[in-house]
C-alpha cells in the first residue's frame, strides 16, 4: 500500500530558520541562508568545509525530521567508503538518528516493510545513490516524504548516473504534482566533469546543464582569497621527463613470447569440455592479463611487469585480485597463465642474489627494466627525503600500476628513508578485491604516519578525509578537469605541493593541464555571472520519458531502467549448470520491430514492440515489464514475485526459551473434603521374563480419574539388570477408600519410594512431618499398594502390607509359624519372626536392609570368612569395629540390600549375567531397627520397578491429552493409537526403544507431497524456483517449529531420558512444586510443571512425526485434518490444469518408446515432452522446460519410497527407515536408473557442456564392474540432469493420470529395481565415517580441500587410538572426492578394527 504524504507547508524561511555552529566560517553561513532560500549547488574547493553546510542545513530542518515524524533526510555519497564517512559527521554534529545503507548489507533485496521500519527509527539516510534509486523505483521510498536530499559530489549527476535519474525520473515528475519536493543540497569541487576547455562558454554550458537538472543555483565565493583566510592551498609544481622506449629487441622478444602464450591457452580453452560462458569468461580474463602484461612492460619497464605477474599469482587468503565468477576450470585456466607469463619475464631479467632494481638504476633504464617516467617518480620522491613526516599520495589511473609501485617504492625508499607505502584501489575494477576495512586502515595510518606514501586510484580524489597530506603527485595524468581539482585537493596540509609528472614533448597534455590550472576560476566567474538566471524546466526528451507506472503503489519502470529490471528478473528464475536464464532480442532493422524471448520458466514467453529503432530493445523490455506485472510475475512494487516471497520467509530460533512443560491432569493432585473417595483401580501385572530367585508382585494403581488410553498401550516390557520384564495393567474396578485409608496408603508409598530412592532413611522423618502437616496440595494424587494376588477379588490390596510401618505389638506375632522366641533388636525386644520379612535399618552404618529370614545355623560366635581367606567369629568381625555384640547367642537374621531404582526405559541397556556376591548381609538382631514389618523382599524388588511404570504411563497420558485435544476439533474420527501419538512427541535423546525418527520421515515426505501437489495445481503460472520458496515456507522448520509453538506442542514433547531422583513421590508435600493450568479451547484442562529451553527444530520435528503418526493410523485423511488443525493449510484440492501446448509431440521424442518404456499411456503426449525438455532447449513453440514437473515428481516419488519402505518393512528400527530413504531417494540413485533405461538419449537439450558430461558419464559407467550400486556405492559423478528427468517423468504421469499414485509407482518403480531393503543399504561414507568415529572416540581432523586444474582433492585424517590412518582422493568435485576418501579410510579402519 503506497504512504499518504503528510501535507505540511513550508514557505521559505517562515518555518525554516538556520541552525549555526559557533565555529562556522562566513562563507559557510552565506551558503547555509542560500541553502534555505533555495535548491542550492556549493561549488567550493576541497577541504573548504562543504560537508559542514550540509550538516548546518539538516540541524535547521531537524524539527521537521524528529520522529514521529514520518519526514526523513536523505544523504547521497557516490562511493560506500563514504557512507560511514559522512554518517559519522552527522551523528558528531546532530542529535538526529542516522541509518547507514549500502548495496553489501543486502538492500537490494528488502522489501516495502523494511524499508518502513527504516523510515520509522531513522531520521537522516545515509547511503549511495542506486540505493535511493531503486527505493524510488519500487516504490518503498517516496520522494515527497524527503524534506531534505543532499548530493555528495553532485558533479557525478550526468548521463545515467543514479543522481541524474533520481533527478530525471522523480524529482522533476514532483514538481508538476501538488506534493512538496525536497530541498536539494549539491556538494561539489568541481562543476565540471569532462576534460574542459579555455573557453568560458563551454563551461557554462556544462554548468548550466547541471543547474536544470539539480533545479539548483550555484552558491561559491567571489574569489579564492576568501577561502584562503581559513584553508591553505598548494603549490602547483610541473616535472618534465624523457620519453624512451624499451629497447626494440626486449620488447619484441617478450611480445612475441606473451603472444604464442595467450594463443596456446586460448587453444586449450577452446578444446576443453568447460561450459561455453566459462569459456567466454576464461578468454576475457586471459586478454585482460595479457594487456595488463603489455601495459606495464612497456610503461613500466620488464621488472615491473614481471611484479604484476608475481602479485597476481600470490594466493594468500587476501588475494588482490578475484577471479570474478569463472568456475574451477577456468580460474585455474588464467592463474596457470599467470605463472607462465611470470617466467618469460623472470628469463629476461638478471639472476643471482647479488642483483638488485635498486642496484643501478641508469643501467636498469638502459636494459628496460624501468622506464624513465618510473625514475622520475622516485628522484621526485628523494627531493624531499629531509621532509620531516612526509604524507605524500600518488594517483594513477590503473590498478595494477598502483600495484607494482608500490612494491617498488617499499623496496627501494624504506631502506634509504624509512617510508613506508602502500597502495588503495577502488573496488570498481574486476579484477581487484581491496576491502573497504583494509582501505579505511591505509588510510587511518597515513593519517596516524604509520604510513608515508600511498599508490592510488581516483578513489582517493573523492571525497574521502585525508588532512595530513602534504605531497601530491600527479604519476598519470588527470582525465578530467573534476580529478585535476580533487586531486589538487587532496594536499590539504601548509606548503603542501601538487606535483605534476609529464612526458616532454606532450603538448597535449601540458594544454590540458593549463585548462585545468584556470578551470577553477573560469567556472566561478561563469557561476557568478549567471547567478540571475533562474534554473529552466529540463527538455522534453529528458523529463518525458516513456514509463510504466504502478497506480496502486507509483512503483516505475523506464526505458533506463527497465533492461536491468528484465535481467533481474531472469537471473532469479530457475538455473543449473547449463544454462543461466537471460532474455534474448531479435531485431528487424527493416520494421523496426524487436521481438524479446524470455527464459521457459518464465510465464511470459515472447514480448514483440515496433518503435524507434534506437530504443527498440529497451521498449521491448517495457513492455515485458508492464506485461509480467499484469500476470504477477512482477509485485505491485514491480519487484520479481520470488524476491518477496525469499523476503518472507521465517528463521528458525535454534533454541526457544520459557517453553511449558505439561503433566497429566489425571495424576494432578485433586482437594476432596469427602469421607469416602472413590479411585478407579489399575492392576500392574509383573512378568519376570528371566530367571531369578526373587518372585515379583502384582501392584494396584489407584486414581481419581479413570485412564483414556487404548489397551494395547498399556502393555510394555522394561530393560532389566537380568533380562526383559513384562508389564501389563489393566482396569480392575473401582474402590471406595475411607480418609484414614487414604492416609494409610499415601504413608506407606512415601515411606517405601523414600527408602528405595536414598537407600537410607535421612530424609523419610522430614518427608513424613512435612505428610502430617498437608500444608496445600501435593502435586500427584494416586496411590500405589501391594495386590495380595487373590484370585477370588479383582481389587486385592494387601493391607497388612500396607499397614506394615504402623506395627506397634513387637511382641504379639499373628504369624501361626511362631515359637514364641523373643529377641533384643536396636530399639525393643521383638518377637523373632517379626524379623523375617521386614524393613530393618542398622544405625552403626546408617544402611537399611530388607530382610528374607532367619538365619537358625548361624550366630554371633559362628565363623566368618574374610575376602583375604582368614576366618573370625562374627562377634570378632564387629568388635573390630567398635561393636561389641552382647547376646552373641542369638541367631543371625539373612538381610538383603535395598535394589537400585533405575531408568528401565532406556534401549540396550547392558544386563548383568548374576547378582553380586555381596547383594545379602548376615545381621545380628541387636544391631537393627524395624521401620516396617512385615513387608517382604518381593514387594521392595516389585516396587523399584514402579518410578519407570509411572514415568510410562504419564507420557501415555500426556499423549492421550494431546490426541483428545486435537479430536475435540477434528471433523473426522480417527482412533490413533496413543502409543503412535507418544512415539511422535518422544525424541532420541530419551533413549527409549522407540522415538520420532520413523514417524518424522514418513511426515516430512507427506508433508512435502502434499505442499508440492497443492502448489504445482494452485500456481500454474509459477515457475519451480517460485514454488520452492512457497513450499519452503509451508514445510521449513521455521515454519513448523511456529505452528507448533503456537498449539502449545512444545509442553508435551519429551526430551530428556527418565532420571528416577527426578521422579515425585504421589502424595509428597515435602518440598513445594508450582503447578498452574493451561487451558486449551476453554474445555481442556492440563498443568504447568515447569518450563524449559527447547531447540525450534525439536518442535518442527515433532510436528513432523505427528503429521507421520496420523498418517500411519489413520491414511492421507487423517493427516491432512491434523495438518488443518496445526495450521499448515494445506489439501489435495482438484483444480482444473490447464495446458498452453499446441506442439506435435511426435516431432521431438520417440513417444511409443518412451511409453513402453514406462509401460504408460499418456492421455497428453505434450506432459512427456515437458518433462524431457532442458531449459537450455529454447524452440518458441515447447514453451516449457521439465522444472515444474520435476518439482512435483521429486515430491511424489519421495513420498511413494518412503511409503512403501515403511509398509513393506514394519518393524524397521527407529533411523533405519531414514537411512532407506535417504539411499533410495537422492538424485545419483535416480541418474543411475536414467542411464540403465537410456533415457539420457530422449533428453532434449541445447548445451555442449550436458551432452559431454552426459557422453562420459555413460562410458564410465557403462565401463563399470559394479552390478548393483545402490547410489552410494558408486564411483561416478552424474550430471544432475539425470536424476531430474526421472522426478520429472514422475511428476508428468502423475498429472497425466489425474494425480492417481499407484499409477506413478507402478511406471517407475520398475525403472528404480532392485530397490534398497535393509539388507543392502549403506550409508553415505562420509556420514558412515562420522558414525565410526563417534561410537569408537576417534578423532577425525577437518578435512584438507584444495582445487587444482578442475579436480578437487580432499584429504581425511583420522586418529583412531593413537593409529594415524589418512586418505587422499581426487574428483571432478569436492562432494565425490569427500565420498571417495571417506570409503577409503572406512575401509582401513575396518579392517584395523578386525585385526
Amino acid at each position: 500500500m503506497a504512504m499518504e504524504p503528510v501535507e505540511m507547508e513550508i514557505n521559505g524561511t517562515k518555518q525554516v530558520s538556520p541552525d549555526h555552529l559557533p565555529f562556522a566560517r562566513s562563507y559557510q553561513l552565506e551558503a547555509l541562508e542560500k541553502a534555505i532560500k533555495q535548491n542550492t549547488i556549493v561549488f567550493l574547493e576541497t577541504g573548504s568545509g562543504k560537508t559542514l553546510i550540509a550538516i548546518m542545513l539538516l540541524r535547521s530542518y531537524a524539527y521537521l525530521l524528529r520522529k514521529p515524524s514520518p519526514y526523513i533526510a536523505v544523504f547521497l555519497v557516490p562511493t560506500v567508503v563514504l557512507v560511514s564517512q559522512q554518517a559519522g559527521v552527522v551523528q558528531m554534529h546532530t542529535d538526529l538518528k542516522v541509518g547507514k545503507y549500502w548495496g553489501a548489507m543486502g538492500v537490494d533485496f528488502w522489501d516495502a516493510a523494511t524499508w518502513k521500519k527504516e523510515q520509522d527509527e531513522y531520521e537522516v539516510l545515509v547511503m549511495t545513490p542506486k540505493i535511493l534509486l531503486d527505493a524510488l523505483r519500487h516504490s518503498f521510498l517516496k520522494l515527497e516524504m524527503i524534506r531534505v536530499l543532499i548530493f555528495d559530489e553532485c558533479h557525478n549527476a550526468k548521463g545515467k548516473h543514479p543522481y541524474a535519474c533520481i533527478m530525471k525520473e522523480f524529482y522533476h515528475r514532483l514538481l508538476a504534482t501538488k506534493y512538496q519536493p525536497p530541498r536539494i543540497l549539491g556538494m561539489t569541487a568541481s562543476l565540471v566533469k569532462a576534460k574542459g576547455s579555455g573557453f568560458a562558454l563551454d563551461y557554462w554550458k556544462q554548468i548550466r546543464e547541471l543547474e536544470n537538472l539539480m533545479n539548483s543555483k550555484i552558491y561559491t565565493c567571489v574569489n579564492e582569497s576568501v577561502l584562503a583566510e581559513y584553508m591553505p592551498s598548494s603549490t602547483t609544481k610541473l616535472k618534465l621527463y624523457e620519453d624512451m622506449d624499451i629497447p626494440s629487441t626486449l620488447s619484441k622478444g617478450l611480445m612475441h613470447a606473451l603472444t604464442s602464450l595467450r594463443e596456446k591457452y586460448e587453444l586449450s580453452i577452446e578444446r576443453s569440455t568447460i561450459l561455453e560462458t566459462s569459456a567466454e569468461s576464461a578468454k576475457l580474463r586471459l586478454t585482460k592479463l595479457f594487456n595488463n602484461f603489455e601495459f606495464c612492460m612497456k610503461e613500466l619497464g620488464v621488472w615491473l611487469a614481471f611484479k604484476a605477474a608475481e602479485s597476481l599469482s600470490c594466493d594468500d587468503e587476501n588475494d588482490t585480485f578475484s577471479w570474478g565468477k569463472l568456475d574451477l576450470c577456468g580460474e585455474t585456466i588464467a592463474r596457470d597463465f599467470i605463472l607462465d607469463a611470470l617466467k618469460i619475464f623472470s628469463s629476461y631479467l638478471p639472476s643471482g642474489p647479488n642483483w638488485s632494481i635498486a642496484n643501478d638504476t641508469e643501467a636498469n633504464v638502459d636494459a628496460g627494466y624501468l622506464t624513465i617516467k618510473v625514475i622520475c617518480l622516485i628522484e621526485s620522491l628523494l627531493e624531499y627525503r629531509d621532509l620531516q613526516d612526509l604524507r605524500c599520495i600518488v594517483f594513477v589511473e590503473r590498478v595494477i600500476t598502483a600495484i607494482v609501485l608500490q612494491t617498488l617504492l617499499d623496496e627501494l625508499l624504506l631502506e634509504l628513508t624509512g617510508w613506508k607505502t602502500e597502495y588503495a584501489a577502488g573496488s570498481t575494477c574486476k579484477l581487484q578485491s581491496q576491502s573497504r576495512k583494509k582501505q579505511n586502515k591505509i588510510v587511518d595510518e597515513f593519517r596516524k604516519g604509520a604510513v608515508n606514501i600511498i599508490v592510488a586510484t581516483s578513489m582517493l580524489e573523492e571525497g574521502l578525509d585525508v588532512q595530513s597530506c602534504n605531497l601530491v603527485i600527479r604519476f598519470d595524468p588527470s582525465t578530467t578537469v573534476c580529478s585535476f581539482i580533487q586531486s589538487r585537493g587532496r594536499a590539504r596540509m601548509q606548503d603542501s605541493v601538487f606535483l605534476l609528472l609529464v612526458k616532454r614533448g606532450d603538448n597535449s597534455t601540458l594544454a590540458q593541464v593549463k585548462n585545468y590550472l584556470v578551470s577553477g576560476d573560469l567556472m566561478r566567474q561563469e557561476s557568478l555571472s549567471h547567478a540571475s538566471i533562474p534554473c529552466e524546466p529540463l527538455d522534453g526528451d529528458l523529463s518525458n520519458e516513456i514509463f510504466y507506472r504502478v497506480e496502486t503503489t507509483g512503483a516505475l519502470a523506464t526505458l533506463s531502467s527497465s533492461v536491468s529490471l528484465i535481467y533481474f528478473y531472469c537471473s532469479r528464475l530457475p538455473s543449473d549448470g547449463y544454462f543461466k536464464p537471460s532474455p534474448r532480442c531479435h531485431i528487424d532493422k527493416e520494421s523496426e520491430t524487436c521481438t524479446l524471448y524470455l527464459p521457459k520458466s518464465c510465464p511470459l514467453q515472447s514480448v514483440t514492440v515496433q518503435q524507434n529503432i534506437k530504443i527498440l530493445k529497451q521498449f521491448a523490455c517495457l513492455e515485458a515489464c508492464k506485461q509480467l506485472h499484469q500476470i504477477g510475475a512482477l509485485t505491485d512494487n514491480l519487484v520479481p514475485d520470488i524476491v518477496v516471497e525469499e523476503a518472507g520467509a521465517l528463521k528458525l530460533e535454534r533454541y526457544l526459551d520459557e517453553q511449558m512443560i505439561f503433566a497429566a491432569p489425571e495424576l494432578i493432585s485433586q482437594s476432596s473434603s469427602d469421607y469416602q473417595t472413590l479411585y478407579h483401580c489399575y492392576l500392574i501385572e509383573l512378568e519376570r521374563k528371566f530367571e531369578y530367585d526373587i518372585p515379583v508382585q502384582d501392584i494396584v494403581l489407584a486414581v481419581r480419574t479413570k485412564f483414556d488410553v487404548d489397551d494395547q498401550s498399556l502393555a510394555f516390557d522394561l530393560e532389566v539388570d537380568r533380562g526383559n520384564m513384562g508389564v501389563h495393567i489393566k482396569y480392575v474396578g473401582v474402590v471406595h477408600l475411607a480418609s484414614e485409608q487414604v492416609v494409610l496408603c499415601q504413608r506407606f508409598q512415601l515411606c517405601i519410594f523414600r527408602v528405595l530412592l536414598d537407600h537410607n532413611l535421612n530424609k523419610l522423618d522430614d518427608v513424613l512431618n512435612a505428610f502430617s502437616l498437608r500444608n496445600g496440595l501435593s502435586v500427584f494424587d494416586y496411590l500405589l499398594l501391594p495386590s495380595t494376588g487373590s484370585p477370588q477379588k479383582s481389587i486385592s490390596i494387601d493391607w497388612k502390607c500396607v499397614c506394615s510401618f504402623l506395627w506397634d505389638d513387637p511382641m504379639n506375632c499373628s504369624s501361626p509359624s511362631c515359637n514364641g522366641r523373643l529377641v533384643k533388636t536396636k530399639n525393643c525386644l521383638t518377637c523373632l519372626c517379626m524379623l523375617e520379612n521386614c524393613l530393618v535399618s542398622t544405625p552403626h552404618n546408617g544402611r537399611v536392609y530388607c530382610t528374607t529370614g532367619i538365619l537358625y545355623d548361624l550366630n554371633g560366635n559362628s565363623l566368618l570368612k574374610l575376602k583375604d581367606g582368614e576366618a573370625i567369629t562374627y562377634k570378632q568381625y564387629f568388635l573390630k569395629k567398635g561393636i561389641d555384640l552382647l547376646f552373641e547367642g542369638e541367631p543371625l537374621i539373612n538381610g538383603r540390600h535395598i535394589f537400585p531404582v533405575q531408568n528401565h526405559l532406556l534401549r540396550c541397556r547392558q544386563q548383568k549375567a548374576r547378582e553380586p556376591s555381596n547383594s545379602s548381609v548376615e545381621l545380628p538382631p541387636e544391631l537393627c531397627s524395624i521401620i516396617m514389618s512385615p513387608i517382604s523382599v518381593s514387594t521392595f524388588f516389585s516396587f523399584s520397578f514402579v518410578p519407570s511404570i509411572m514415568h510410562r504411563i504419564e507420557s501415555l497420558l500426556i499423549a492421550s491429552n494431546l490426541k483428545k485435544i486435537h479430536a475435540d476439533h477434528c471433523m473426522q474420527n480417527v482412533n490413533i493409537p496413543t502409543f503412535k501419538v507418544l512415539e511422535a512427541i518422544t525424541t532420541k535423546r530419551c533413549q527409549e526403544k522407540y522415538h520420532l525418527e520413523s514417524m518424522e520421515t514418513l511426515g516430512d515426505s507427506f508433508l512435502k507431497y502434499a505442499a508440492s501437489q497443492q502448489l504445482f495445481m494452485m500456481h500454474q503460472n509459477h515457475h519451480e524456483g517460485l514454488l520452492s520458496v512457497k513450499k519452503e515456507k509451508i514445510i521449513s522448520n521455521a515454519a513448523l517449529c511456529k505452528l507448533g509453538c503456537d498449539m502449545k506442542l512444545a509442553g508435551f514433547i519429551r526430551t530428556e531420558p527418565f532420571d528416577p531422583k527426578s521422579w515425585i513421590i504421589p502424595g509428597d508435600y515435602s518440598e513445594k512444586y508450582e503447578l498452574s493450568e493451561e487451558f486449551f479451547y476453554s474445555t481442556r484442562k492440563v498443568y504447568i510443571r515447569g518450563r524449559r529451553q527447547i531447540k525450534g527444530k525439536v518442535v518442527a520435528d515433532v510436528v513432523e512425526a505427528l503429521i507421520g503418526a496420523f498418517l500411519s493410523s489413520g491414511g492421507e485423511v487423517a493427516a491432512i485434518q491434523f495438518m488443518k488443525w496445526i495450521g499448515i493449510k494445506v489439501g489435495f484440492t482438484d483444480v482444473p490444469y490447464e495446458r498452453k501446448f499446441s506442439i506435435h509431440p511426435e516431432m521431438h521424442i520417440n513417444i511409443p518408446h518412451l511409453e513402453s518404456l514406462l509401460n504408460y499411456s499418456f492421455h497428453d503426449a505434450s506432459l512427456l515432452v515437458e518433462a524431457l525438455t532442458h531449459g537450455s532447449y529454447m524452440l518458441p513453440e515447447i514453451p516449457r522446460c521439465y522444472q515444474r514437473l520435476e518439482f512435483l515428481g521429486d515430491a511424489v516419488l519421495d513420498y511413494l519410497v518412503t511409503m512403501h519402505l515403511y509398509e513393506k518393512y514394519p518393524g524397521l528400527s527407529p533411523g533405519l527407515l531414514t537411512d532407506l530413504r535417504s539411499a533410495s531417494v537422492n538424485n545419483d540413485c535416480y541418474a543411475q536408473s536414467a542411464v540403465k533405461v537410456g533415457l539420457h538419449k530422449h533428453i532434449l537439450h541445447a548445451s555442449k557442456e550436458l551432452h559431454g558430461q552426459i557422453v562420459n558419464t555413460v562410458q564410465n559407467f557403462n565401463g563399470s564392474s559394479v552390478e548393483s550400486t545402490y547410489g552410494w556405492e558408486c564411483e561416478i559423478n552424474f550430471p544432475k540432469v539425470l536424476g531430474d528427468i526421472i522426478e520429472s517423468l514422475a511428476g508428468a504421469i502423475l498429472v497425466d493420470s489425474g494425480y492417481n499414485k499407484d499409477i506413478v509407482f507402478e511406471c517407475i518403480r520398475p525403472l528404480l529395481e532392485p530397490l534398497i531393503t535393509p539388507q543392502t543399504v549403506r550409508l553415505q561414507p562420509a556420514r558412515e565415517l562420522n558414525d565410526l568415529c563417534q561410537k569408537k572416540n576417534y578423532i577425525m581432523k577437518k578435512p584438507i580441500v584444495s582445487c587444482e586444474k578442475g579436480v578437487a582433492s580432499i584429504t581425511i585424517e583420522v586418529d583412531a587410538n593413537g593409529v594415524i590412518h589418512k586418505e587422499t582422493c581426487t574428483a571432478t568435485d569436492k562432494k565425490m572426492a569427500k565420498k571417495l576418501a571417506s570409503k577409503a579410510l572406512l575401509k582401513a579402519l575396518k579392517e584395523g578394527i578386525s585385526q
